[in-house]
């Protein structure tokens, strides 16, 4: 094997050391860590529990100061498994790429981290294992002291529509009634009262029923132009800041979610769930009279 093959198949430290130079550098790595998630972009990954294997390597800066034997002073192991677990539990992810990045990026938030080889490897997809691998350094990352702090998060209202309100002639003059609010809204819908069909599966079951409130939703953004249908959270924070009324098509959200409703949850159910996701000021019902009921979060 040449060695460029062997720098490319083998561990990234072989990497590490191939292109690191006559500078002496100092490095710890993290060997064989597998952890199981649910991951993947395809439909037969979602909902199905999956092996993954890190490899990483991380270049440090030297220590200056003695270390006398203290932890304090370097850059623990620790972090980078605690790396890994926080870009796992924040959400669902559909790409290993999206994941390497964000364990490269936190990584390299550490003040000692200099430079990151992340090799991630899905072990369940056949009789080999698939993986990227990617090289981040810290020169061009933004340090996490320059990044732009977030804007103030908005609170919004949830306003969960029955199938009643969303069908009733009078709807229009409601949606103008909640758009005189300036607090931004974002609407919630029931499914058709039809019986929907049925799976055996959970997960197939799960899926049908947020189709049926996503066939909801798009019903109420054809009574009225001003209701935009949403699925991610970076359009609902859009949205918000733009004044706009969101009505919240659930599957994405909901399917991406690490701890999601629970499988037999209704529209006012996740309704409740999501209201407490967005940090919402309130949650109300609104029913075949376009009457508004609060509901107790």
């Amino acid at each position: 094997m040449s060695d460029k093959i062997s720098q490319a198949f083998g561990h990234p430290l072989e990497r590490a050391l191939a292109i690191a130079g006559d500078a002496p550098r100092d490095r710890i790595s993290l060997r064989d860590y597998v952890t199981e998630v649910d991951i993947g972009a395809f439909q037969k990954e979602r909902g199905q529990i999956q092996r993954l294997r890190f490899n990483v390597v991380v270049e440090v800066a030297p220590v200056r100061a003695p270390i006398d034997d203290d932890v304090d002073r370097i850059l623990s192991y620790d972090r980078v498994t605690e790396a890994i677990e926080a870009a796992l539990s924040e959400e669902r992810l559909n790409l290993l790429e999206t994941l390497a990045e964000r364990v490269a990026a936190q990584v390299l938030a550490e003040p000692q981290a200099e430079r990151i080889f992340v090799r991630i490897e899905k072990l369940d997809r056949g009789p080999f294992a698939l993986g990227v691998e990617i090289m981040r350094s810290s020169e061009k990352a933004q340090p996490l002291s320059l990044v732009e702090p977030h804007a103030p998060t908005l609170t919004p209202r949830i306003i969960c529509l029955s199938y009643g309100a969303i069908t009733h002639p009078d709807l229009v003059g409601a949606i103008s009634d909640l758009a005189a609010d300036k607090a931004p809204v974002i609407l919630c819908c029931e499914a058709a009262p039809l019986d929907l069909p049925q799976s055996d599966a959970a997960l197939a079951q799960r899926r049908i029923m947020l189709l049926a409130l996503e066939q909801a939703a798009w019903v109420l953004a054809g009574r009225d132009a001003r209701c935009v249908v949403v699925n991610s959270r970076t359009e609902l924070d859009w949205a918000m800041k733009q004044g706009q009324i969101s009505v919240w098509a659930p599957s994405k959200i909901v399917l991406d979610a690490v701890d999601g409703p629970s499988a037999g949850s209704d529209a006012l159910d996740l309704a409740t769930w999501f209201a407490h996701l967005v940090e919402a000021t309130a949650l109300h019902r609104m029913d075949e009279t376009l009457t508004l009921q609060e509901v107790t979060l």
